[in-house]
């Protein structure tokens, strides 16, 4: 993900990553080279000239803008809601974090180590929830923050944060057998494991339901479309000038197809996708200082671009 200052307008025009440029240079050169070629032959085909008026291109354009326009809102909805359920995901784990170390009582000599095991099971969901998000498997970051039993329990399971759910309710019943919570407070934690499942479920509707592919084909076939065949009406109207204004004209299209693609798909690893290795660090160093326990410092990235 990419998060820097907005800068002078000047360095802006240069700015390249998280601009999508890079992604979109290619096609750029083939219908820039292809604006060339209309200029060159005076907008004829064997021989044929064809015949486009400009004010047909203001009404394509203005209706692609307008369909542009829903599907850019479509795919900023996913990602906010992407951003708004991880950041319910950094509340719900301090919240959990806090009922468990203030409201659990326990006087036996190893009470502290059972809360500490509790809380790296709550750091370890949020990274197992990150991996099944980008379909990884990171069995390293489990190993260090489960125990070997329940290491072994879970390695091989497909859906990991809700079977580790599984093991925080197992291990709030057992302090609830033991006499060591009440109701109420069973049942907040209950709450807040219900929060987490939910949580869950949210970003799975996300990740497992893109955009609909129809909307997809039909923007995509559409602005390429316009961008080949625009040579064709302004070739006789601006002269010259013609590949720049259509080279101006696609970047604006495809860049903007470019960007509705990728942040409709917002637990991905591209450039403005979610920063959700940061956000699972942020949980773990928070709730980790919570609960007191040993950790290498938080390094807080100076880069533009965070995981």
């Amino acid at each position: 993900m990419i998060i820097r200052e907005r800068t002078n307008w000047l360095k802006m025009l240069f700015i390249w990553r998280g601009s999508v440029l890079l992604k979109i240079i290619p096609q750029l050169l083939i219908i820039t080279l292809f604006s060339v070629v209309v200029l060159y032959l005076k907008g004829t085909i064997y021989d044929y000239k064809v015949h486009l008026n400009p004010a047909i291109f203001t009404l394509l354009g203005l209706s692609l803008a307008i369909f542009m326009g829903f599907c850019n809102s479509a795919s900023y909805d996913r990602y906010w809601e992407g951003r708004k359920l991880w950041g319910l995901l950094i509340i719900e784990t301090r919240s959990l974090t806090r009922q468990v170390l203030t409201l659990i009582n326990g006087d036996a000599p190893d009470a502290k180590i059972k809360k500490e095991e509790f809380v790296k099971m709550i750091a370890a969901f949020c990274w197992t929830l990150n991996f099944q998000l980008r379909k990884k498997d990171d069995h390293s970051k489990l190993h260090d923050l489960l125990s070997t039993e329940n290491f072994e329990r879970i390695k091989d399971k497909q859906f990991k944060p809700i079977i580790l759910l599984d093991f925080m309710g197992e291990w709030i019943n057992t302090q609830n057998q033991q006499q060591n919570i009440d109701t109420i407070v069973l049942t907040s934690l209950d709450h807040q494991l219900n929060q987490l499942s939910s949580i869950v479920g949210g970003c799975e509707r996300i990740a497992g339901t893109p955009l609909p592919f129809a909307y997809s084909i039909l923007l995509h076939r559409t602005v390429y479309l316009y961008c080949f065949w625009l040579p064709f009406g302004l070739v006789d109207v601006v002269g010259f000038m013609m590949p720049i204004i259509v080279l101006f004209i696609s970047y604006t299209f495809i860049a903007l197809d470019a960007i509705i693609q990728e942040i409709g798909e917002p637990f991905g690893e591209e450039e403005n996708d979610l920063a959700l290795n940061t956000l699972c660090r942020t949980i773990q160093f928070s709730i980790f200082e919570q609960a007191e326990i040993p950790q290498p410092k938080l390094v807080v990235s100076k880069s533009y671009f965070i995981d």
